[in-house]
């Protein structure tokens, strides 16, 4: 190997991923971490964050990813600026291939989160955090008093309404089929909240704004005809897809690609744990990331003691 092996190696700089550099490297771990971009994954992206304790006035998603970063290396964890293109995980030593230099390590922590499934309309990249979201609960707030939309028709689109209702003036939820694949007592709580209006056989086909969104241009599917939907803010729930496609064949996944790991962040290989985004979990928060990232550092810790 070119590169002596670490205790920790860790692949994704995110939420996850810092904190298990912190919490290792505090307890004397030799950590690295390698992130392929700029620290803070979705979070570095995120103009705001309202709901990480700690921060009262909120705080820059990318100047929180920053603060963790920082802290990581505080305590002796080592970034490099790379992308990772395969992962031998299955032997005692992991190796981590990037372009230039394999990495090998005793144990991984698989930290690579998710991205959220984009409807792929022209402006929609250029609009997020100017009115498009993915996040019900962490941008909602931004809306409050406002009239919102959104996509989907899953139980994530669902729920997102609903806690949109807590907040907003009006919600309406538009979903290219004629019913909801929720569950019959959420249809109901959603059809009596009265905050919301519902688009069925319906598809979003522009997102209309000037310097933020304004509103969409909305397709009927059966007639074809369209309208313009006017509302501040659209909150998309068409799925996520984790990024896992270097573990296929390595480590147990469940039929949509999420890592199957317990609380304790133990993949089926020994040695390597999942933190974050890309693991199987029914909540995906900046705060659920980073209680992974600990966990999965005290559960390397524990695999190398033992």
């Amino acid at each position: 190997m070119e590169e002596k092996a670490c205790d920790m190696l860790i692949v994704g700089g995110g939420p996850a991923g810092y904190t298990a550099a912190l919490y290792g490297a505090r307890a004397g771990l030799s950590v690295l971490v390698i992130e392929k971009l700029a620290p803070g994954g979705q979070m570095g992206t995120t103009d705001m964050v309202d709901n990480y304790p700690g921060f009262p006035e909120g705080i820059n998603g990318f100047d929180l990813a920053m603060k963790m970063k920082a802290g990581a290396e505080r305590f002796g964890a080592q970034t490099v600026s790379a992308e990772v293109t395969a992962l031998e995980l299955a032997g005692p030593l992991k190796i981590a291939h990037t372009a230039k230099t394999a990495y090998p390590a005793r144990t991984v922590v698989l930290a690579m989160g998710a991205h959220p499934r984009e409807l792929g309309l022209p402006n929609e990249r250029a609009l997020r955090g100017k009115g498009v979201s993915y996040c019900a609960t962490c941008d909602g707030m931004f809306y409050r008093g406002k009239s919102v939309a959104v996509i989907g028709g899953g139980e994530t689109a669902v729920a997102d309404a609903l806690y949109l209702a807590r907040l907003c003036e009006r919600v309406t939820l538009i979903h290219r089929r004629d019913k909801l694949r929720a569950p019959v007592s959420q249809q109901k709580a959603l059809e009596h909240t009265g905050k919301v209006g519902f688009l069925w056989d319906s598809q979003a086909v522009e997102f209309l704004a000037d310097t933020r969104l304004t509103g969409l241009r909305v397709r009927n599917k059966k007639s074809g005809e369209e309208q313009a939907l006017s509302c501040a803010g659209v909150f998309l729930a068409v799925g996520q897809v984790p990024d896992t496609d270097l573990l296929k064949g390595q480590v147990d996944l469940d039929g949509s690609g999420y890592v199957l790991a317990g609380e304790d962040t133990r993949t089926s290989l020994p040695g390597v744990f999942a933190a974050g985004d890309l693991r199987k979990k029914p909540l995906r928060q900046i705060v659920t990331a980073a209680a992974d990232g600990a966990a999965a550092a005290q559960a390397a810790g524990e695999f190398l003691e033992e």
